[in-house]
């Protein structure tokens, strides 16, 4: 599995880098950014982000470096979708298309050839960091944000033998019963809804796919799309509450939608993710 270098930038001791390699996923070329730490690599989380974004929104404002080298924990950050491409209504508004491909392996016609994100995620990611980056296949995580989240949180209770923990900030956690997953969902699956359900954190709650860890969730009580009914975290706590699925919900007081908020609690999102992948956890602040 080939990979090109795009840049490379010192940070925290520790390297962040733009890559691009050959998608056999997408049958187009993908963008993703990394940063490695010095020393011993204990694991990698990949982070998802989230509508609009590319692979170069949380490397470049999550201020994640300092922790991760911390932590001696590698990220991947994929874009989030395939580029390139000009297929009908791909590009006609921001939250389906280009950018908003919600990681779902398409079926619609045309968006079927390249739009199969969830196989990129989950299987073809963690071949690449295995292959390329030597990180070990039981040493990766994943975590996201909004649409990202959504990624994360489907995609960690679908693989959660390949994902070892999961965490997400205001994901979308019940795109079947939201505005934005409603559009989306037949856009790229088609009008059968039984589809629609495979890629949505609360069904699958509900029909019982579960993770061994705990999934932490940060939400911000002040988000615009929170206020708007696009996320749902409570439908997501309730499915938790009453399937037995450990999880962590905290609620912000005043924080919103932004990187400001993901940069507020990165921390503690690396310190979960580090709290299975490290062997040593003794880099947690305090200890």
């Amino acid at each position: 599995m080939s990979v090109q270098l795009l840049k490379s930038h010192k940070t925290f001791n520790g390297l962040t880098q733009f890559w691009e390699h050959d998608s056999s996923s997408t049958k187009t070329k993908m963008k993703f950014s990394t940063f490695i730490p010095t020393g011993k690599v204990n694991g990698c989380i990949v982070w998802l982000s989230g509508l609009t974004c590319t692979d170069e929104n949380f490397i470049t404002k999550a201020g994640a470096q300092k922790y991760l080298e911390r932590a001696g924990l590698m990220v991947i950050c994929p874009d989030t979708s395939p580029r390139g491409l000009q297929l009908p209504g791909e590009h006609d508004s921001y939250d389906f298309g280009s950018g908003a491909s919600f990681y779902v392996n398409a079926t619609v016609p045309g968006y079927a050839d390249h739009y199969q994100m969830y196989t990129y995620v989950a299987s073809e990611l963690p071949q690449l960091l295995q292959q390329h980056f030597k990180v070990p296949g039981d040493k990766i995580s994943i975590m996201g944000h909004s649409m990202g989240g959504h990624g994360a949180l489907v995609i960690g209770l679908r693989n959660p033998q390949v994902f070892q923990s999961v965490s997400a900030f205001s994901p979308i956690t019940n795109p079947t019963q939201c505005p934005w997953g409603q559009k989306a969902l037949p856009g790229y699956l088609g009008a059968e809804q039984s589809a629609w359900q495979n890629y949505d954190a609360t069904v699958l709650v509900n029909n019982g796919k579960t993770h061994l860890h705990a999934i932490l969730i940060d939400q911000g009580t002040k988000d615009e799309f929170y206020e708007k009914k696009q996320l749902l975290p409570e439908n997501f706590e309730e499915a938790c509450r009453s399937k037995g699925q450990a999880l962590k919900l905290n609620y912000r007081e005043g924080y919103d939608h932004s990187y400001y908020f993901i940069s507020t609690f990165i921390e503690s999102h690396i310190e979960h993710h580090a709290q299975v992948l490290c062997e040593n956890k003794n880099w947690v602040l305090g200890l």
